[in-house]
């Protein structure tokens, strides 16, 4: 019971703003290896995946919004793995392109109100659900913790596999957007801090992101950036401009919530200094396009 990983290409990277600052950058398209269990959601969904299994369950159950990205990975894993999925989703009952896709996959909806949501890391959260869904495996928001961490390990070993084909022997760091942390945490886990891992948090601070990762890989090998300009989902014309003249550049789809703000981060650490001429650095393009579907 597990997923097909396609190996993800890495490709040169290709921005001026790289170029003039004598920065090299390539990066790893997590978002063409599969067109429903997108990015960087199909390697942290598979532990949980052989979790479930282990405990003979029929199926998992896991929270988030109405884009998740993680829930719409979840149940189209579900279709495709032929398993029972449930979502706790926030806010109330609404219509969106990704909501669509989950109940026509089959995926069984619960919408928690916005405060329901919020008790989410409450340590008696789970018990009514667990009660009500015995044969379902708990996964936590974004298939994060210490499975979906392991997951993302893997990403390590597809980017090495590659650096050959782009004529780079080694680079310098790691360089991707973060929400729960797990992708990062599974990147610094890999790494072993033979190179930094920076992570571009598109959540503010009251998301306990620091917390999440130091429980999972510990306190080194990873520095972390506040790139929420304001908070989770929040964007803003100059935002959506620089990611359009992105997009225009590289010729790489981009999204507001995640991979855009990840790009804004990295070029205001270029021109702050913290990488300097000379650098190799590897950006994690997470997914999370499908989640932009709904934009006017």
């Amino acid at each position: 019971m597990l997923l097909d990983l396609p190996r993800a290409p890495l490709q040169p990277l290709r921005l001026s703003w790289l170029t003039a600052a004598g920065i090299e950058a390539a990066v790893l398209r997590l978002d063409l290896i599969d067109p429903l269990i997108s990015g960087n959601k199909s390697f942290k969904l598979q532990h949980h995946l052989l979790a479930a299994q282990a405990a003979g369950c029929n199926g998992l159950i896991s929270l988030g919004g109405a884009h998740s990205n993680h829930l719409h990975a979840l149940a189209a894993a579900g279709v495709r793995l032929g398993l029972r999925t449930v979502g706790l989703l926030r806010g109330h009952s609404q219509v969106t392109p990704t909501v669509t896709d989950l109940q026509r996959w089959g995926m069984e909806l619960h919408w928690l109100g916005y405060e329901g949501y919020r008790q989410r890391h409450r340590e008696d959260f789970w018990a009514p659900w667990q009660a009500r869904y015995p044969d379902l495996l708990p996964v936590p928001e974004g298939g994060g913790g210490l499975l979906g961490a392991k997951g993302c390990a893997a990403l390590q070993v597809q980017a090495h596999a590659q650096l050959a084909d782009i004529g780079w022997d080694d680079f310098d760091a790691w360089w991707l957007a973060v929400g729960t942390g797990t992708t990062l945490a599974g990147m610094v886990l890999a790494e072993g801090g033979r190179r930094l891992v920076y992570g571009a948090m598109a959540v503010g601070p009251r998301h306990g992101v620091h917390e999440q990762v130091s429980a999972l890989c510990g306190d080194h090998g990873y520095t972390l950036l506040d790139a929420s300009r304001g908070g989770f989902a929040r964007m803003d014309s100059t935002l959506l401009a620089f990611m359009q003249a992105c997009e225009d550049e590289a010729g790489i789809p981009l999204e507001p919530v995640y991979t855009a703000k990840a790009l804004w981060a990295l070029r205001e650490a270029v021109a702050a200094g913290v990488l300097v001429a000379g650098r190799r650095v590897v950006f994690v393009h997470t997914g999370g396009l499908q989640g932009w579907r709904a934009a006017p």
